[in-house]
């Protein structure tokens, strides 16, 4: 943002502002580590005091601490809405810039900064913002979250290939961001997929999560305008041994063996971009990977139990894989059923999106059911918004996608119909704005 800049004088949105201090969940107001923070300094390889300091962050409620209950801390070593254990309710957006003008873009990045670090800590955008100011005026906040609690909310943001190239900063791009190959069975639909920028909102209130994009993208107008939105309800994966193992819409457990927050050493090989990876503004951050993904429900629905099972490789009451009783015994892909084939079949889904059948690529599922309404013909359209957070997309989720694109049962029950890959920046120092790092 250029120095001499003068502030916005727009009455619809709030003025740049130094963000507000928010006490760090827990009640770390004498500068001890807040637990998400806890977990970066861990994955950097810093020493702690004990592992049950780090268990403890995903042992309680999605964020906060007795003094601030719900109240995930904004700044941190990496973006929230990452490793923090994931909330049931979901808004993301993905927008396009309708400038050119990085200093318009980087003003809108800071007015987005300030909001969203206020709206994390279940205040208003601005200071009586909804009913307090000039009643001949605009509200600066739209005041639908009025007197709600901040519901663990998180705002994460991240930024597509269109993004550099829109602003001239293809010299900065990370090479990781390379369009993703075409996959068999895709059929994507241009509108819900791409976009210069990302707005992630994961709250355990739906209308938290919606005011909290509802009032970026306002503040945003003239600059960024949405290109598409996908809401989600009842997670399908779990980011904390804490949480229980969800279903998808399929009536399956989903995302038994997914990383967690408790494993520092994981995060750091699969998720976090690590010194040496690509640029050094991306260092701490992580790449997401959005896949809307119909599931074809009416037809599942009148397949077998044991058919269903067969396609998963898990059993659908207590989600063990076909080689074991309990949910979390490790899949035995050498096991043989009575019949002498494998007990989990070589087209299972489970199989073929292994680490043990894909070089060790593992990846950050972040995702949650859908359903919008019907199609008009009579079916349901629902499905899977998938969401993976990974370190290098093309090492990780290309290789597991391509895997399962040509030979996964389970696809004749999908259709992958939106897709878009965006970077995410590391956490917001103290007194810096989302992606600073990319313009210094």
């Amino acid at each position: 943002m250029s120095a001499s800049r003068p502030p916005s004088t727009d009455p619809s949105s709030p003025p740049v502002e130094p963000p507000p201090t928010v006490p760090p969940a827990g009640g770390d107001g004498g500068g001890g580590l807040s637990r998400r923070r806890l977990f970066g300094y861990a994955g950097a390889g810093v020493a702690l005091a004990g592992a049950g300091a780090a268990i403890g962050y995903a042992a309680g409620a999605s964020g906060g601490g007795p003094e601030r209950p719900g109240v995930v801390p904004f700044r941190d070593v990496h973006q929230a809405g990452i490793v923090t254990p994931a909330q049931d309710r979901l808004h993301f957006v993905a927008l396009d810039l309708t400038t050119t003008d990085r200093a318009e873009v980087q003003r809108v990045l800071q007015k987005w900064t300030t909001a969203a670090e206020r709206m994390t800590a279940g205040q208003e955008v601005t200071e009586n913002g909804a009913v307090g100011l000039n009643k001949y005026a605009p509200p600066t906040d739209t005041g639908e979250a009025l007197g709600l609690p901040a519901a663990s909310l998180t705002l994460t943001i991240g930024f597509g290939a269109s993004f550099f190239e829109k602003l001239g900063l293809q010299d900065r791009m990370p090479a990781a961001l390379a369009p993703l190959p075409s996959f068999t069975g895709d059929d994507l639909d241009p509108a819900r997929s791409g976009g210069d920028v990302c707005l992630q909102a994961c709250a355990d209130d739906p209308q938290v999560a919606v005011h909290a994009i509802r009032n970026l993208v306002r503040m945003g107008f003239g600059t960024a305008s949405v290109r598409w939105s996908q809401l989600g309800f009842g997670r399908t994966s779990s980011t904390s041994t804490a949480q229980d193992t969800p279903r998808n819409l399929f009536g399956f457990k989903d995302g038994t063996n997914n990383l967690k927050a408790e494993e520092p050493a994981e995060l750091d090989t699969h998720v976090w971009v690590q010194q040496g990876d690509g640029p050094d503004w991306m260092v701490g951050g992580s790449y997401l990977v959005a896949r809307r993904i119909r599931m074809h429900i009416e037809t599942w629905d009148r397949t077998s139990l044991d058919e269903q099972e067969q396609i998963v490789g898990r059993s659908k009451g207590e989600g063990n894989p076909l080689s074991g009783q309990k949910e979390f015994d490790l899949a035995d892909l050498s096991a043989k059923g009575a019949d002498g084939e494998p007990a989990i079949p070589v087209d299972a889904h489970i199989r073929l999106a292994a680490a043990e059948t894909q070089n060790g690529a593992k990846m950050l599922r972040r995702g949650y059911n859908f359903v919008d309404g019907s199609d008009g013909s009579g079916h349901l359209d629902a499905g899977l918004f998938f969401l993976a957070f990974v370190r290098d997309p093309h090492t990780q989720f290309v290789p597991v996608q391509r895997a399962l694109a040509n030979k996964d049962r389970m696809m004749e029950y999908l259709e992958h119909n939106g897709s878009a890959l965006f970077a995410i920046p590391p956490g917001v120092k103290d007194g810096q704005y989302w992606g600073q790092g990319l313009f210094a």
